[in-house]
């Protein structure tokens, strides 16, 4: 269903969707101020590292749980240009620690305000598929949350959107489907027996996308994943009461 014509733009889109919402890109490179969570590792001792303050790490990632960091995650570890913090030394060693940390608790008193804008808006979802929910959203050892029915279930997008990845590249996902939405929300549709929407294409919401399956997987059931800004949220929060 990929399709070998598909534009450049396209795949550079797919590519950023897929390390966005997987990690699925965990070797890649980042640019001068990120950084990749590697096994292990937690906001203190990110921020520890990279001399910085806990609530920076926080606030310049809109982190609304600073707990769940997911390996393969790219965090801001400098300050966006501009800033109070950017302004007061960007030297990661020697005399600027004490400013930096001192802009830092300055900085600090604007964090309640900026709060809001780490919660994630609201987002109408329709219910990808008909069945049972057999394991629920845990933010950790599951991401999303599983549903099981028949081989064939119609599979339908929660959400109008664009396909920004249909195939079977991401091990552990089998036939995968990613639809980007506004306000960088992304959902993602696992284990699919078959595909009928391509990248690139525009879907409406409660479209038919995809038949439930057990490709990659040792029982049949949609695996189905809300990502905002990367981060995993749990669907049924978005998703009507049945």
């Amino acid at each position: 269903m990929r399709g070998s014509m598909l534009a450049p733009g396209i795949r550079r889109i797919a590519c950023a969707a897929l390390v966005a919402l997987l990690a699925a890109c965990g070797s890649a490179p980042v640019g001068p101020g990120f950084y990749r969570v590697e096994r292990g590792d937690t906001v203190y001792k990110i921020a520890r590292s990279n001399r910085q303050s806990v609530q920076n790490i926080v606030r310049w990632n809109n982190l609304s749980n600073p707990d769940a960091i997911e390996v393969g995650q790219v965090l801001r570890v400098e300050p966006p240009a501009g800033t109070a913090s950017a302004r007061t030394g960007g030297a990661p060693r020697g005399a600027t620690t004490a400013p930096r940390e001192s802009a830092d608790a300055t900085d600090t008193s604007s964090a309640p305000s900026s709060a809001p804008a780490a919660a994630a808006p609201s987002i109408s979802l329709v219910w990808p598929t008909s069945g049972q929910v057999i394991r629920n959203f845990d933010g950790r050892n599951s991401k999303g949350i599983d549903i099981a029915n028949a081989a064939g279930t119609p599979i339908v997008a929660a959400a109008p959107g664009t396909v920004v990845y249909a195939g079977n590249g991401l091990r552990g996902y089998g036939n995968l489907l990613i639809i980007k939405h506004s306000g960088d929300y992304l959902t993602a549709y696992a284990h699919n027996q078959a595909l009928f929407v391509k990248e690139g294409q525009s879907v409406a919401q409660g479209q038919k996308i995809a038949e439930m399956g057990s490709s990659d997987n040792d029982r049949v059931m949609l695996h189905f994943e809300l990502r905002y800004q990367g981060r995993s949220i749990d669907p049924t929060r978005e998703l009507p009461a049945r």
